[in-house]
C-alpha cells in the first residue's frame, strides 16, 4: 500500500502540521513574554537608578547650591561608571549642565522637554544620542532651590544601551528555534512510526480482507492497536468465522440435497425401467407403481421443503386453509415409511385414534408430519415403538409423535429447530439428511398459529407435539 494513499498518511499528515503550528505558536508567544519580562525589569532598573540619583543630586545641591560641586561630579561619574548608563542634567531651558566625559553638550530637544513637562518618559530612543545605535531611554523633570529663592526646574535623561537586550534576545531566538526545530523533529518520528504502524495493520487488514472475498477464511485478522479498527476486526473476524461455517454448510447441504434427491429418483428409475424391460413381472407391476408413486410423493415433500424455506425467508409462502383429516394425513403419511418401519421391526401405536379435523393448509402440514415421522423412523432403535396420540384441548388439536430411543441432551433440545443443526449422535446415524426439517417445521407450524415443542428423556425416548388451532381467524 502507498503511505500516501492511506488515511492514516492524511491524517497524520494534518496532524503534524497542527503540532508545527501548535509548537511555533506556542515557543513565539514564549519568546514575546519573556522578551517583553527581561525589557521591563531593564527599563525599571533605569527608571530606579534614575530617580535614585535625581535624590542624591537635590541632597547635594541644598548643600552646594551648585551643579559643579565636586561631590556631584563624582556622584555623576560613579553612577555612569557604576550602572554603565550615560547621565544627562539640564536646566529649564535646556542647556546641559551635566554630561558624561568626551560627550557633546548638546541642548536638550524640544520635543523631548515638552514630554518630560508633562509625564516621565521612559522607552526606546535613538534621535538624541544616535540614530545608529539605539538606547533605552529615561527622563523625568525635577526642581532644586536656590538658597531662599524659587524653585529651578530641571530635567534628567538617563541612557542605557540595548546590547544586553539584544542579545537576551538573540539567545532567547537561538533556543527558541533549537527547540522548535527539536520538538518538530520529535514530534515527526512519533508521528511517522504511528503512522506506518497503522499503515501495517490496515494493510493487514485489507489483504486478510481480499483473502476472505475469496473465500479463503485460513487466516483471522490479529488486530493489536486499540481504537475502533481492533473493535471492527473482531466483528469481521466473526462475519468471517460464519461465513465459513455457512459455506461449510453450505456444501454440506448441497451434498446432501443431492443424495437426498439421488436416492428416490435412482428407485423410481429403476423400477419403471424394471416394468419397461420386463425385469418385473406383470403380476408385480401393480405392487412396484405402488413404491414409485411413494417415492414421487418423498421427492415433492423433499422439494417442497426446500422450496418452502425460501418463500417463508422472503414472506410469500401463506398457508391456504381448509378443513382438514389430521388423523387421516398422518396414517397417509406413516405409510411412506412402510419399508423403513418393516426392516426396523417396529411397532406402530396410536394410529387407530378418533377423527381429528383442524384447519390448515393440508400440503404444509404433511410436510410437517413426514419430516417428523422420518426423524423418528431414523432414530428409534431397533424392535422399538413410535406412538401418535390425537387430542383436543381447549379448541387446540395436538399431534405427538414420539419414539423410543436415545433421545437428546438438554442443550441438544435447546438447539434441535436450529436450522441446519444435527445433535452429536445424529451425524453417525444421520449422514444424508438436510438438516431443514424441523427447522422449516416450525416455521410452518408458526404461521399456522400453532405450536411446536419436544420432549426427550436421554436414553428413554423423544416426543414431538404440535397443536395447532381448531379454527383459525378470519384475518389469517
Amino acid at each position: 500500500m502507498d503511505g500516501k494513499k492511506s488515511s492514516y498518511f492524511r491524517f497524520y499528515r494534518t496532524a503534524f502540521i497542527l503540532v508545527i503550528f501548535c509548537v511555533m505558536f506556542i515557543g513565539f508567544t514564549m519568546v514575546m513574554l519573556c522578551s517583553k519580562l527581561y525589557k521591563d525589569e531593564k527599563f525599571y532598573e533605569l527608571e530606579a537608578v534614575s530617580s535614585l540619583f535625581i535624590d542624591d543630586i537635590k541632597e547635594e545641591f541644598q548643600q552646594t547650591n551648585t551643579m559643579y560641586s565636586g561631590n556631584i561630579t563624582r556622584l555623576h561619574d560613579g553612577f555612569i561608571k557604576n550602572y554603565n548608563i550615560s547621565i544627562y542634567v539640564y536646566d529649564g531651558d535646556g542647556n546641559c549642565l551635566l554630561a558624561p566625559a568626551n560627550q557633546t553638550q548638546n541642548k536638550l530637544a524640544p520635543s523631548l522637554m515638552e514630554k518630560l513637562d508633562k509625564d516621565s518618559y521612559l522607552d526606546f530612543d535613538a534621535h538624541d544620542v544616535s540614530e545608529k545605535e539605539p538606547s533605552v531611554l529615561y527622563g523625568d523633570k525635577f526642581y532644586v532651590r536656590y538658597g531662599e529663592g524659587e524653585p529651578q526646574k530641571m530635567y534628567l535623561a538617563s541612557y542605557s544601551s540595548t546590547d544586553s537586550l539584544n542579545l537576551f534576545n538573540f539567545k532567547l531566538m537561538a533556543a527558541y528555534i533549537l527547540s522548535c526545530a527539536f520538538c518538530i523533529t520529535i514530534a515527526r518520528l512519533i508521528l511517522k512510526k504511528q503512522q506506518k504502524k497503522y499503515d501495517m495493520t490496515a494493510e493487514n487488514f485489507l489483504r486478510v480482507c481480499k483473502q476472505y472475498s475469496k473465500g479463503d477464511f485460513s487466516e483471522k485478522i490479529n488486530i493489536t492497536t486499540p481504537g475502533n479498527l481492533q473493535e471492527t476486526s473482531k466483528y469481521v473476524n466473526l462475519m468471517a468465522s460464519n461465513m465459513e461455517k455457512s459455506d461449510e454448510t453450505s456444501k454440506t447441504f448441497i451434498a446432501n440435497v443431492s443424495h437426498e434427491l439421488r436416492t428416490p429418483m435412482t428407485t423410481i428409475g429403476g423400477f419403471v425401467d424394471g416394468i419397461l424391460d420386463g425385469t418385473i413381472p406383470k403380476s408385480r407391476q401393480q405392487e412396484y407403481l405402488i413404491l414409485v408413486s411413494k417415492e414421487i410423493k418423498r421427492l415433492r415433500i423433499l422439494i417442497s421443503s426446500m422450496l418452502n424455506i425460501t418463500k417463508y425467508e422472503s414472506g410469500t409462502l401463506k398457508p391456504n386453509f381448509s378443513k382438514t383429516n389430521l388423523t387421516d394425513l398422518v396414517i397417509q403419511t406413516v405409510l411412506m415409511f412402510e419399508k423403513k418401519i418393516d426392516e426396523k421391526n417396529l411397532e406402530i401405536e396410536g394410529l387407530d385414534s378418533d377423527r381429528l379435523v383442524a384447519e390448515v393448509d393440508s400440503d404444509l402440514i404433511q410436510q410437517v408430519v413426514y419430516n417428523l415421522v422420518e426423524n423418528a423412523t431414523k432414530f428409534v432403535n431397533k424392535n422399538g415403538t413410535i406412538s401418535f396420540r390425537f387430542e383436543k384441548a381447549d379448541g387446540n388439536c395436538i399431534i405427538g409423535i414420539k419414539n423410543t430411543g436415545e433421545g437428546l441432551k438438554n442443550d441438544e433440545i435447546q438447539q434441535v429447530f436450529d436450522r441446519f443443526y444435527k445433535t452429536d449422535s445424529s451425524r453417525g446415524k444421520d449422514t444424508t439428511g438436510l438438516g431443514l426439517g424441523l427447522s422449516i417445521s416450525r416455521k410452518i407450524v408458526h404461521l399456522h398459529n400453532g405450536h411446536i415443542i419436544v420432549r426427550s428423556v436421554y436414553g428413554e425416548y423423544t416426543e414431538f407435539a404440535v397443536q395447532l388451532p381448531e379454527k383459525q381467524n378470519e384475518q389469517n
